[in-house]
């Protein structure tokens, strides 16, 4: 055995451990997913009949599928483009040096992202019950607000969720951006002073272009993560009013486990949205390239 060869069997042998993990519990699931989206499967019995692809024909002649699309769609573009806005601009405003209070600030938007999701979401069904906080506060006011809640209004119940993501999500975004901030040397902002650029031309021209890798990053996790809502939507409102809060994470559950004689279905249902999620990432990455 020559050398060359002795070397690769002893890295084979290190990376085993991660091999034999990713193959257990990552790659061997995916093919069979893959395998019961071909199926019609019985949860209880364990019953399997091959049928093809008609779970995936079944997709695009189910109107739920396209109003949970939808759903999807409009958490995701309304969410995305606000968080990372807000984030950007925090991040901005903290990376002054002279900021006063700078370490507390900080410490408190960023304390929302990493706290339970549960806890968070517990808290604002009640904030957002009919006789919740906000309601209250509304009728002080003299403002309109919806008389049952705005998780049981079938116009509130999507914002409601979507706004209380925003707020939760900020934090963590505005880390990011905030450490990439950091990172740009003073010099390039002593060179502007001279030349006296305002503090939007510093922006636009030099803390911009230096966080862009960061910004796509962020704009590729967040949209990611937006796309597989569901913690939220479990707890707040499992899909309802009329199922205007129902996405395609919730609903690949509620046919793989609600369901139960599914699970087929709800694997298809699973394997569009990754390609839809991998087609969206890719066209982000394409539009936002970073030279």
């Amino acid at each position: 055995m020559n050398w060359k060869r002795k070397e690769f069997y002893n890295n084979l042998l290190l990376i085993s451990p991660w091999i034999i993990v990713f193959t257990i519990f990552w790659l061997y699931p995916i093919i069979y997913a893959f395998y019961l989206s071909l199926c019609d499967y019985q949860t209880l019995t364990s019953k399997t009949k091959y049928i093809g692809f008609k779970n995936y024909e079944r997709i695009f002649k189910d109107p739920l599928f396209w109003l949970a699309l939808k759903n999807t769609a409009i958490f995701t573009f309304v969410t995305v483009p606000i968080t990372t806005a807000i984030s950007l601009f925090l991040a901005n405003v903290l990376n002054k040096r002279n900021l006063r209070f700078r370490n507390f600030f900080q410490s408190a938007f960023f304390v929302p992202s990493i706290t339970s999701i549960v806890v968070i979401s517990i808290v604002f069904v009640n904030l957002y019950s009919s006789e919740g906080y906000i309601n209250n506060l509304l009728k002080l006011l003299h403002l309109p607000y919806p008389k049952f809640g705005w998780l049981q209004n079938e116009t509130t119940a999507l914002p409601a969720i979507m706004l209380m993501d925003i707020w939760m999500s900020i934090g963590y975004y505005m880390v990011l951006f905030l450490a990439s901030m950091q990172s740009i040397p003073n010099e390039y902002y002593e060179v502007a002073e001279l030349y006296t650029a305002s503090s939007w031309q510093k922006f636009w021209k030099i803390t911009f272009p230096s966080i862009r890798p960061m910004f796509l990053f962020v704009i590729v996790l967040n949209s990611i993560k937006s796309f597989q809502i569901f913690v939220e939507i479990y707890v707040m409102t499992k899909g309802g009013p009329l199922n205007a809060t129902t996405t395609l994470v919730y609903l690949i559950y509620e046919n793989a486990f609600v369901k139960i004689d599914q699970m087929g279905y709800a694997s298809a249902i699973a394997f569009v949205v990754f390609f839809l999620l991998l087609g969206f990432s890719f066209l982000q990455i394409r539009l936002l390239k970073v030279k």
